[in-house]
C-alpha cells in the first residue's frame, strides 16, 4: 500500500482547532497520514506578510494506524493559504487541496482558512426544499388570480380551474397562467416537509409581480397579495422557526419588471394602494440604463427586464445600503428571513465599461451579515465562479458548475450549456475519472468553510426535470439522488422531485407542474429514497462536517468518501453497463479490511481482499452507500 494515498488534512474540525478563527487567534493545524518507514519530516508551507514561511509539523498522536502531526500558528491575514512538503531520505513531495505531485505546485489549489468569516453553519447540517410556490399548495382559494384580472405586455391573466392539470406553453399563456398555491399553503404543509427530512426552504421570489414566476418585480417591499401578502410570510416564517427550520427568499436586484413603479412602462393591472406611480422622467430614471434615443438596457433583451443601475447612489441605499432596504426589511423582526438567493448574480452592476460587479456584492454581503450573521448568501451563477467564493461576497452560488451539470452529463445527458448550442449539442462519454476531476477542480480551489456551504441541486425551476428524462435509467438517477444528498454542501430538493412529479423536458413550463398531492406518498419509491436520505443527511456527522476523498476508478463508476475522525461513508456510483472493481484502502481511514453484507440502499455487498485492500464487485448500474 502506498502511504502517500493516506496523506489528509482539511478545514474541518477535525483538522483545524478553529476553522473560523478571528484575527490575532492562534490556530493548531492537523495532518495524518498511514504509519510508514519512509516519511522522515512534514513540513507547511505558507507565506506570511508576503514571504514565505516553513513550520515543521510535529508528531502528536498515532490513532488506528494513523500518524498525527501538528503545527500552531497565530493568524493575521483575512486568508491563511498552505500546502505540505513530505519529505523522504530520497524525495520531496507536494501535498495541496488537489493532489500530490513530486514538483513545487501553485497555490490555486491550496489549503485555504478564512479569517473572520461569518459562515452560516446551519446551511451544512440541513436539506434544502425549494418550492415555486403558485405551483406548490392552494390553501386559500380567495386569494387566487382571476380570469382577465388584469393585462400584462399584451396578455390576460389565466385562473387554472383543475389543479393537477398539464401547464401550457408560453405562447399560450405567457406565464400569466396562475394555479393558486400561496403561501398559507406552505405553511400548512410544513408537517409534510418535517416528515420528509427537510430542514430548510428556498422559495422563488414572492414579491408583487406580474407574472406567476414573479423575476418581474414591481415591488420589493411587499409579498404579492395572491400569495397571501406580507401578514402570511410573517406567519410562515414564525411558524418555521418554531419548528427549527429556516426559510432564504429569492429575489432579482439586477433587473425590475417593465411595471415596476420606477419605471412604469406597462402598469394596467397596478394596485393604486400598494405605492404611487412615477413618471420615468423623475428621478427614478437614473435607476435603469437609457440611451440617447430612449432605449434602455434590460435583461438578455427581453424588454420587460429593465437593468439596473448601481452607479445610482440612491438605488444602493434602496436596494441594501439603507437601513429600511430591500435587503435588510425582511431579513429584521417581524420576517426575520434566513438569507437571500439572488437571481442572476453573475451579471449583477455589470454594463460593458461599467463592471461594479466587485464594488458591489461586498457591501451587499456586509449589509445582510449586519442584520444576521448566520444569514446565508446564495447567488445563481452557472458557471465557475470561484472569484465570487473567496468569504467577502457570495456564501455559494448554486452549485450547477461543480456539481449538477457533471453529475447530469455522467448519467448521459448533455452538458445543461452545451445544449443551448448546435455545434455542442452531443452526448460525449462522460467517465468516473472525468467526472470527479469536474468536482474536484471546483472544489478545491475553493476555501473548505465556503466548500461547506455549497448548494448542491438536480433540478431547479430553470432545468428539466432529470427523472422526467427518459433516456436516463432510473437505476442511474437514484445514483445521481444519492450523490447530491452525500457531497460536500447541503442539498435542494426540487419541490415534487419526492413524489416522481411529472413533467416535460422540452419546455420551461415542464418543470413547473403542480405538486401531485393526490398520489399515495408514503408507498412511493421516490419519497422514501428521498426521504432516507434526508434523514441520513441530518443525522451524521460525516456528511454535515466530515471530509471528502475520492477513489480511484475505472470506465463509468465514481467513488468517494465522507468521513469524520470516526464515521466513513462510501459511495459508489456506477453508470457502467458491466460490472467493475474498486479498491478501497480503508486503512487510510483506519478502518478494518471489512464491509457489511449489505448496504444502506439495501444492496448486497461482494468484496474480498486484496494487496491490503477491500476490493469491491460493484454491480453494473448500480449505487452503494456503505456505512462504517
Amino acid at each position: 500500500m502506498n502511504w502517500l494515498n493516506s496523506v489528509y488534512t482539511d478545514g474541518s474540525k477535525y483538522f483545524v482547532s478553529n476553522p473560523l478563527p478571528k484575527k490575532k487567534e492562534e490556530i493548531t493545524i492537523f495532518i495524518r497520514v498511514l504509519k510508514n518507514d519512509e516519511l522522515k519530516h512534514i513540513i507547511l508551507r505558507t507565506k506570511l506578510n508576503g514571504i514565505e514561511k516553513l513550520f515543521e509539523m510535529k508528531y502528536c498522536r498515532t490513532e488506528n494506524g494513523l500518524d498525527y502531526y501538528s503545527c500552531s500558528l497565530i493568524v493575521y491575514e483575512t486568508v491563511l493559504h498552505y500546502h505540505f512538503y513530505l519529505v523522504t531520505n530520497k524525495e520531496i513531495y507536494y501535498y495541496n487541496q488537489l493532489e500530490i505531485t513530486n514538483y513545487i505546485p501553485n497555490e490555486l489549489y491550496d489549503f485555504k482558512i478564512l479569517v473572520d468569516y461569518s459562515q452560516p453553519t446551519w446551511v451544512k447540517e440541513g436539506v434544502f426544499y425549494q418550492i415555486f410556490t403558485d405551483r406548490f399548495y392552494n390553501s386559500n382559494p380567495n386569494n387566487d388570480v382571476t380570469d382577465g384580472e388584469y393585462t400584462f405586455d399584451g396578455h390576460k391573466t389565466i385562473k387554472v380551474k383543475e389543479w393537477e392539470s398539464v401547464p401550457l406553453n408560453y405562447n399560450k399563456t405567457f406565464c400569466l397562467d396562475f394555479y393558486g398555491g400561496d403561501l398559507e399553503g406552505i405553511k400548512e404543509k410544513i408537517p409534510y416537509l418535517k416528515k420528509l427530512g427537510v430542514t430548510s426552504l428556498y422559495l422563488n421570489p414572492i414579491f408583487y409581480a406580474a407574472t406567476v414566476h414573479k423575476y418581474d418585480c414591481l415591488d420589493y417591499f411587499n409579498v404579492d397579495p395572491h400569495f397571501g401578502g406580507n401578514k402570511a410570510l410573517e406567519e410562515l416564517t414564525n411558524e418555521l422557526h418554531k419548528n427549527g427550520m429556516r426559510i432564504i427568499l429569492d429575489t432579482s436586484i439586477n433587473h425590475t419588471g417593465s411595471a415596476h413603479k420606477w419605471f412604469n412602462k406597462d402598469c394596467s393591472f397596478f394596485d393604486k394602494s400598494v405605492g404611487a406611480y412615477h413618471n420615468k422622467t423623475s428621478r427614478e430614471r437614473n435607476y435603469y440604463f437609457f440611451k440617447k434615443n430612449n432605449e434602455y438596457v434590460s435583461w438578455l433583451g427581453v424588454s420587460t427586464l429593465p437593468t439596473l443601475n448601481y452607479t445610482s447612489k440612491e438605488l444602493r441605499e434602496i436596494i441594501y445600503l439603507g437601513s429600511d432596504s430591500v435587503v435588510k426589511k425582511w431579513l429584521k423582526k417581524p420576517y426575520n428571513i434566513d438569507g437571500w438567493r439572488f437571481d442572476v448574480a453573475d451579471i449583477m452592476a455589470r454594463n460593458d465599461l461599467l463592471q461594479l460587479h466587485h464594488v458591489v456584492w461586498p457591501e451587499i454581503r456586509k449589509s445582510i451579515k449586519e442584520e444576521n450573521k448566520e444569514a446565508y448568501l446564495l447567488a445563481e451563477d452557472w458557471s465557475d465562479c470561484d472569484e465570487f467564493l473567496k468569504g467577502d461576497e457570495w456564501d455559494s452560488s448554486m452549485n450547477y458548475f461543480g456539481f449538477t451539470r457533471p453529475i447530469r452529463e455522467f448519467v448521459g445527458e448533455v452538458d445543461l450549456f452545451n445544449k443551448r448550442n448546435n455545434l455542442l449539442n452531443f452526448n460525449i462519454n462522460s467517465t468516473g475519472e472525468m467526472t470527479q476531476n469536474r468536482i474536484k477542480a471546483h472544489l478545491c480551489k475553493l476555501p473548505f468553510s465556503i466548500q461547506e456551504n455549497q448548494f448542491n441541486l438536480l433540478d431547479s425551476h430553470d432545468v428539466p426535470r432529470l427523472h422526467n428524462n427518459n433516456n436516463v435509467r432510473y437505476e442511474h438517477y437514484i445514483g445521481a439522488v444519492v450523490c447530491m444528498f452525500t457531497m460536500i454542501g447541503t442539498p435542494s430538493i426540487y419541490y415534487g422531485d419526492e413524489l416522481a412529479i411529472d413533467g416535460d423536458i422540452t419546455t420551461t413550463e415542464g418543470c413547473r407542474y403542480p405538486m401531485p398531492w393526490s398520489k399515495n406518498i408514503d408507498s412511493l419509491d421516490s419519497y422514501k429514497l428521498y426521504s432516507k436520505l434526508a434523514h441520513l443527511k441530518t443525522t451524521k456527522d460525516c456528511l454535515k462536517y466530515g471530509g471528502i476523498k475520492f477513489f480511484v476508478t475505472e470506465g463509468k463508476v465514481l467513488a468517494y468518501s465522507r468521513f469524520t475522525l470516526d464515521e466513513l461513508m462510501i459511495i459508489i456510483f456506477s453508470v457502467d453497463n458491466h460490472d467493475q472493481k474498486v479498491n478501497l484502502p480503508l486503512k487510510n481511514f483506519g478502518k478494518d479490511l471489512v464491509l457489511p453484507n449489505i448496504d444502506l440502499l439495501d444492496n448486497k455487498i461482494e468484496y474480498k481482499v486484496v494487496n491490503d485492500e477491500v476490493q469491491i464487485n460493484v454491480k453494473a448500474h448500480i449505487t452503494y452507500l456503505i456505512n462504517l
